[in-house]
């Protein structure tokens, strides 16, 4: 079997030879390893260039990370896909153990497992929230951790490629378009990959553009977004306008006022659910 793994790279030189080396360390089955560079203008190419063992490389500009996955998916041939992004990296022994799962369950499609956050120095602070696989609940969360996770190149040929409009959501859009057309996901319990997570990254810095994005992509696929994502969604424009008051209860006034009009923006109306929210904020204050 074998595995193609893509690495999507735009001036992440402080990680990305950590991230080459955790993908050269892995053994249980062939594998490629392909780069997609943005044209970075640190010593990312230096890093790429002198790079043992080699590994498969280009350096120019695109269109952005989303471009730069579906460039790698197109130009790799292996039966199973890694998406592993240049400040990320995977854990000794997991593509073998990937591989293995996928060899002994050939109806599964995609398969998912555990992973932790990780800080600048690659150690572990926390464990992602990653949960046994629902379709029901995954609209309300995304409870999957994007390296810890692999699918069968017959996927991409059965439903196609990531969203090239999408800048921070497109590998949620793409596990809720797989699920909502019936591919077969697989919970893996065991930890696969760390996730790094620091002020810099773009889901960090962008969090009401991350938001307002994955809202706008919910609406368009199932017709409404889900009460959950409205209330992150107000959360998230709260925390950025650093609001802050001398009664918590002022912020949760904001936050409730908030949810209403996200509410009213992407779904046009209030459900049960968040007028029932309401009135606990209301009882709060």
């Amino acid at each position: 079997m074998k595995v193609s793994i893509v690495t999507p790279s735009f001036n992440q030189g402080r990680f990305i030879e950590r991230t080459l080396q955790s993908v050269a360390s892995q053994t249980g089955a062939e594998i490629e390893h392909v780069v997609i560079d943005g044209g970075s203008t640190d010593n990312t190419v230096e890093i790429l260039k002198r790079f043992s063992p080699p590994v498969r490389w280009v350096s120019e500009k695109d269109n952005g990370q989303t471009d730069a996955v579906n460039k790698g998916i197109r130009d790799t041939d292996g039966e199973i896909i890694g998406w592993l992004n240049s400040d990320d990296i995977y854990y000794p022994g997991a593509i073998a153990r990937v591989a293995a799962f996928f060899e002994a369950n050939p109806e599964v499609d995609v398969v998912y497992g555990m992973a932790d956050h990780i800080d600048l120095e690659d150690h572990a602070f926390e464990s992602y929230r990653v949960e046994p696989w629902n379709f029901a609940r995954l609209k309300e969360t995304c409870f999957i951790c994007q390296p810890a996770l692999f699918f069968r190149r017959r996927a991409v040929e059965k439903h196609g490629l990531l969203d090239e409009s999408l800048s921070y959501c497109m590998d949620y859009e793409y596990w809720l378009r797989l699920g909502k057309a019936g591919a077969r996901f697989a919970y893996f319990a065991e930890k696969l990959a760390g996730s790094r997570l620091y002020a810099e990254t773009k889901t960090m810095s962008d969090r009401v553009k991350v938001h307002r994005e994955i809202n706008d992509m919910l609406k368009k696929v199932f017709g409404r977004v889900p009460d959950r994502w409205l209330l992150n969604y107000a959360h998230a424009v709260v925390q950025h306008r650093a609001v802050v008051h001398t009664r918590s209860s002022f912020r949760v006034l904001e936050i409730g006022a908030r949810s209403v009009l996200a509410a009213l923006r992407w779904n046009r109306r209030l459900s049960l659910e968040m007028w029932r929210l309401i009135a606990q904020w209301i009882y709060r204050l």
